[in-house]
């Protein structure tokens, strides 16, 4: 319909703008506006809806969005083009026709025409009145009424004296009644003059008629010296001159008009193009609506289905649109698509949750065994380890993906020797120090391999035999404790008696050497009994007495313990963190004492050792005991700002192991053995820095079952 009334327009507007009517071009502007109204109507209603579309965010709007604004790009650009040019050519054009060239032309022309005319008629003006004057005269001269035929005479001798000659000559009264004539004036020649003629020329004196139909220039003159009469003449002139000059005048007023009227019709064929443009742009518009719509109502549920689609519903099915071009290709693509992964899906399915129960057997396997368990791959890094392993180790679960160098320096040598030697097993006992702890550890690398025998990494499986190495040798080192203190222990007792009775006997008869005698005698007495002593100590790790349990006030013994290393080390400072109270437990209370005061002593000794061996000036001995109940347990502190521990703690707690030159290395694994025989735990640990120190001490940390106060009724409080 926009096509047919722009041409349409064109036409009536152009080439049958002559021919065309009123009425046709109100009824054609009419229908052109109603058009334009409509369509314009129709695409702002699309418009908006495809605005509310793309506000909410509907499938395919933003690509709806896209295509109309490219359609109507794509006939705005060319219509504003052409537009410019169009205006820039008509421009062009109209100062082409109305340049200073053409317009002094047409003035020339106008010049030139009224050159003539004004020529002819000054040329008629002067014969008549030369006529006019040569009647007044003759009439005033005589001084007699004139006859008609003296009129003629007159008039015929005036019209030979005239060079140019006149072609007609008449007297006329103020009716125009002719009265005489000269000389070929014929009556059949003669025009009446007309009422109005004869007054303009006895208002203005002359009058000047022009008849081209007759090729003639007629004057009217009113003749003073008579009475109500006029000399009426005429003379031949070219009537197609005069009809040219006229036409020049008429195109000379035309052609001044248009260049008046020239933003006019500048303005008027704007306003056409403008209405044609409009025509045809909304109807390119709303062909690019349809297009896009079209387009885009496929692609937007294609989008909506893939939406579907990404949230899991592979049950979505899109409209497959009629036709074999590629929009409906893809709707029966995108239906086959979702068909074949829904399919895919449910075996995935499947078989992910075949995997995740073999994953769950497999994961529960490695959970319940008490072994620790690491993974490798070929390079090395650990892909996962089991809770045994990570408990073994110290682990909180941030060694994964991290190289077995870096995780467990202490198992890359077995690990390296199975790789490089090409082993498929490798067996070995590592100790690694974790928590300040040493642990014995029983590894096992194996290779894991493919079906098809490739590597795939390597299987660390580890036991923690620690307390089984620990036993072995605490058995060990009691049956040697046992045979050293039967066999010392037996000659000791005579060897005192035979001193003790040499020291009787011979001092009084060796004279001046009885001094030496006595001294060589009592060294034999005390080495004896320092050797008694230890073999007391032998004789107590080799046989432990069982704990006596008694409900005690574990708070007491800690204070008396404190109370009796205060008393026998003045020089360092015991300061003491134990609450109020009563703190019952169920122990052998003089076993426990006894594991304090060797605690409580060993850190006055290990500030004695610091000192000794250059401390720095200043420090201040201090050893602090701190007592913390919680829920069933208590924790007993005991720290020091002496050397400190050495690089293998954990070897002080085996046997006949010390740091002390007058030591025996009995008195840690004793503490321990008892603590463990009450169900406690001791553990060596650096101790915080003091105030005013820059180094670590020592601090034993002791665990010890305690009962509940309501609960207990305390035997025996030790004071």
């Amino acid at each position: 319909m926009g096509p047919i009334l722009a041409v349409a327009t064109f036409l009536i507007f152009g080439p049958f703008d002559q021919g065309s009517s009123t009425t046709s071009l109100r009824v054609i502007l009419l229908t052109d506006l109603v058009y334009v109204l409509a369509v314009a109507a129709l695409v702002l209603q699309r418009l908006v809806r495809i605005v509310a579309s793309r506000r909410s965010r509907s499938a395919g709007s933003r690509l709806h969005m896209r295509l109309t604004g490219a359609f109507a790009s794509m006939a705005l650009v060319p219509a504003v083009t052409v537009a410019i040019f169009a205006g820039l050519t008509i421009n062009i054009g109209l100062e082409g026709w109305f340049s200073d060239r053409v317009s002094r032309v047409v003035g020339n022309s106008v010049s030139a025409a009224h050159a003539y005319e004004a020529e002819h008629i000054r040329d008629l003006e002067t014969d008549v009145f030369i006529v006019a004057d040569f009647l007044n005269t003759v009439k005033r001269s005589s001084g007699t009424l004139f006859t008609r035929g003296d009129l003629r005479q007159m008039l015929s001798e005036a019209q030979t004296s005239i060079q140019r000659g006149l072609r007609e000559a008449f007297v006329v009264d103020g009716t125009g009644e002719l009265l005489a004539r000269g000389d070929r004036s014929y009556l059949f020649d003669f025009e009446q003059p007309s009422d109005e003629q004869i007054s303009a020329a006895r208002d203005d004196g002359i009058v000047i008629i022009r008849d081209l139909e007759q090729n003639e220039l007629r004057a009217l003159v009113h003749l003073d010296a008579f009475v109500d009469r006029y000399l009426y003449v005429s003379r031949e002139v070219d009537g197609e001159i005069f009809a040219l000059l006229d036409e020049t005048r008429e195109t000379a007023n035309l052609y001044t008009q248009l260049e008046e009227d020239r933003g006019r019709v500048l303005f008027e064929y704007g306003l056409i193009y403008i209405g044609f443009a409009v025509i045809l742009i909304l109807a390119a518009i709303w062909m690019g609506l349809w297009f896009a719509e079209r387009l885009s109502r496929p692609v937007g549920r294609l989008a909506s289905a893939a939406q579907r689609v990404g949230a899991g519903d592979l049950d979505v099915q899109v409209v497959e649109e009629d036709g074999d071009d590629e929009i409906a290709m893809l709707g029966r693509y995108f239906n086959q698509m979702t068909r074949q992964l829904k399919g895919q899906r449910q075996t995935l399915l499947d078989n992910t949750t075949q995997i995740e129960r073999r994953q769950r057997l497999f994961d529960s396997v490695l959970t319940s065994v008490t072994s620790g368990v690491v993974g490798l791959d070929n390079d090395g890094q650990i892909t996962f380890a089991n809770r045994s392993a990570q408990r073994l180790l110290h682990w909180d679960g941030s060694h994964r993906a991290t190289p077995l160098a870096v995780s467990i320096p202490e198992f890359t040598g077995l690990f390296e020797e199975m790789r490089d030697g090409g082993q498929e097993v490798a067996q070995q006992e590592i100790k690694v120090i974790r928590g300040g702890q040493q642990e014995n550890l029983l590894v096992r690398f194996a290779t894991r391999r493919s079906d098809e025998g490739g590597l795939e990494g390597y299987v660390v499986a580890f036991d923690d035999v620690t307390d089984l190495v620990t036993a072995q040798r605490m058995a060990a080192w009691g049956d040697v404790a046992r045979r050293i203190a039967h066999e010392i222990k037996n000659p000791l007792t005579p060897i005192q008696l035979s001193a003790e009775r040499i020291k009787r006997k011979f001092a009084p008869k060796v004279g001046e050497d009885s001094d030496s005698l006595m001294s060589m005698t009592d060294v034999i007495v005390r080495q004896t009994e320092d050797l008694r002593r230890i073999v007391d100590e032998f004789s107590k790790f080799a046989r432990m007495p069982e704990p006596e349990l008694r409900v005690h006030d574990v708070a007491q013994i800690l204070r008396d313990a404190a109370l009796l290393q205060d008393a026998g080390q003045p020089d360092v400072r015991f300061d003491l963190d134990i609450p109020e109270g009563v703190l019952p437990a169920n122990i052998d209370a003089t076993m426990i004492s006894q594991a304090l005061t060797n605690l409580i002593k060993n850190a006055g000794e290990a500030i004695e050792t610091f000192q000794q061996k250059g401390a720095p000036e200043g420090l201040v001995p201090e050893v602090r005991i701190q007592l913390e109940s919680q829920d069933e347990t208590c924790i007993i502190r005991i720290m020091d700002n002496g050397i400190g521990l050495p690089a293998d703690r954990a070897r002080l707690f085996e046997p006949y192991v010390t740091t002390r030159d007058k030591g025996t290395g009995l008195g840690l694994p004793i503490v321990k053995k008892i603590i463990e025989e009450h169900g406690g735990t001791l553990a060596l640990l650096d101790a915080p820095v003091f105030a005013g120190n820059e180094h670590f001490g020592a601090m034993a940390e002791i665990t010890l079952p305690v009962l509940q106060a309501e609960h207990s009724e305390p035997t025996e409080l030790k004071g």
